[in-house]
């Protein structure tokens, strides 16, 4: 095992990292941009060093600068947490060339899975579902009309680079595609810098449930069930899930050998997530591979016992996986709620300073936060402040020890979403599980 890893990240994340490894007798090194410089992350830490201006490529996704604090402070191994350079595969080969480890896959499996397009095309000859479309990237608008005319409208529009829902857009006809063409190209190349684009068909009112997987450098892999991830706002998750209330026992089983079949036809390793799109027919169409740990992973804790970011740490160790497919525990129920800086009519960003903070506290409640009482929120960095997850013997239970959580949750001096996730929580709909991926925009109206 690691004596030193440096946490190539800020915010919850990098504490939720920093505890486990404190836990494991893992020495950590924080890095930090001058907003950060009283982060929690950078409390948190044994070291802690300054890599930069406020803003994210000024400092986070300051590869060089980010690998001469890895050699000075000699950390064996680097983990980049999720978002910024988590799924860079150009800073992976660098961990590498700088003989340090780089806690997550290959360069080779990042860059691939990196695209869309290539990963549609890999998933296909590994006999995994995929969502009819192309497996190229469009030539211009008319292409895109002439193409989604051959699937038949509706069809999505998206990036091959994208994430976050950034770069992805519903056409209804010619018109709306032409003109969401120019747009989303301009928006991928902005935040992704490639601005290929691909059409694939538009699956109506889905569910989005993917299948988290650990896999080693011995061969082992496995899956540790589902988190159903269909309320979103924006393609943007915003609760999740697990199990979810959706899938029977034949369907779960299925997906989850889906998914390990995609792995091994990779040969990923480490912690990993297999996206699908399921339908009311419970038919399921992978969507796309996060090879890095997803913010989404306390659920799967909760229900499994595992500490995914230990398994993290072991199998970029090298070590093997130690038990199997049928030792994976199936316990209760988890529901994560994504607390978003940010004003919860318009949900404009909501920077600024923190002036009071009340978080909930009790049994069977977990908290994952990015701030402390008298943080500064910036607008240089995602709204995202914090999480919060409720477990149960069962999912109504479960509802009912959230809901007392998001009424017992505080800040104050800065808007945030707590009322919009309060109303998503209360809901009739969402009681009893009718959670597809039109949630917000069909039962809380709120606009697209």
């Amino acid at each position: 095992m690691f004596t030193k890893i440096l946490v190539a990240n800020r915010g919850e994340i990098a504490v939720r990292i920093m505890r486990t490894c404190k836990q494991l007798g893992i020495k950590t090194v924080a890095i930090f941009s001058e907003a950060d410089a009283d982060a929690p992350h950078v409390r948190f830490a044994d070291e802690a060093y300054l890599v930069g201006g406020p803003r994210v490529n000024e400092s986070y996704l300051n590869i060089n600068r980010i690998i001469d604090v890895a050699k000075q402070t000699r950390a064996e191994a680097i983990h980049p947490g999720y978002g910024l350079l988590s799924e860079n595969a150009t800073f992976a080969r660098s961990c590498e060339d700088a003989g340090i480890v780089f806690i997550g896959p290959s360069p080779d499996v990042i860059a691939k899975m990196g695209s869309k397009i290539e990963s549609r095309k890999m998933m296909e000859s590994a006999g995994l579902p995929v969502v009819p479309g192309i497996t190229y990237p469009l030539k211009d608008a008319e292409e895109a009309a002439l193409i989604a005319a051959k699937f038949g409208y509706p069809v999505m529009l998206k990036a091959s680079a994208g994430g976050g829902g950034i770069g992805m857009q519903i056409a209804y006809n010619d018109d709306e595609i032409k003109r969401a063409y120019a747009g989303n190209q301009k928006r991928a190349t902005d935040f992704f810098g490639d601005g290929a684009m691909y059409v694939e068909k538009f699956i109506a009112n889905p569910r989005h449930i993917e299948i988290q997987v650990l896999a080693d450098s011995h061969g082992n892999a496995l899956y540790l069930w589902e988190r159903e991830c269909s309320i979103q706002r924006r393609h943007q998750k915003v609760v999740e899930e697990a199990p979810s209330p959706f899938l029977d026992k034949e369907t779960r089983q299925k997906m989850g050998e889906a998914a390990v079949k995609a792995v091994r036809s990779l040969g990923y390793t480490n912690a990993g997530t297999i996206e699908f799109l399921v339908d009311e027919n419970k038919n399921f169409y992978f969507l796309e591979m996060n090879t890095r740990l997803q913010v989404e992973h306390p659920v799967t804790e909760e229900i499994t016992g595992l500490d995914l970011v230990e398994w993290q740490l072991r199998i970029g160790a090298g070590e093997h996986l130690t038990f199997t497919q049928s030792e994976v525990k199936f316990e209760g129920h988890a529901i994560e709620v994504r607390i978003y800086a940010e004003d919860p009519i318009t949900f404009f960003p909501s920077p600024g300073q923190i002036t009071k903070l009340i978080v909930p506290e009790g049994p069977n409640i977990r908290n994952e936060l990015a701030i402390h009482d008298q943080s500064k929120v910036t607008p240089f960095y995602d709204p995202m402040v914090a999480k919060l997850i409720a477990k149960g013997e069962d999912r109504d239970e479960t509802i009912k020890t959230l809901l007392n959580a998001l009424n017992d949750f505080s800040i104050e001096g800065i808007k945030t979403n707590i009322p919009m996730l309060k109303e998503v929580i209360s809901h009739p709909a969402f009681k009893v599980g009718n959670t597809t991926t039109n949630f917000v925009t069909e039962f809380l109206q709120v606009k697209k």
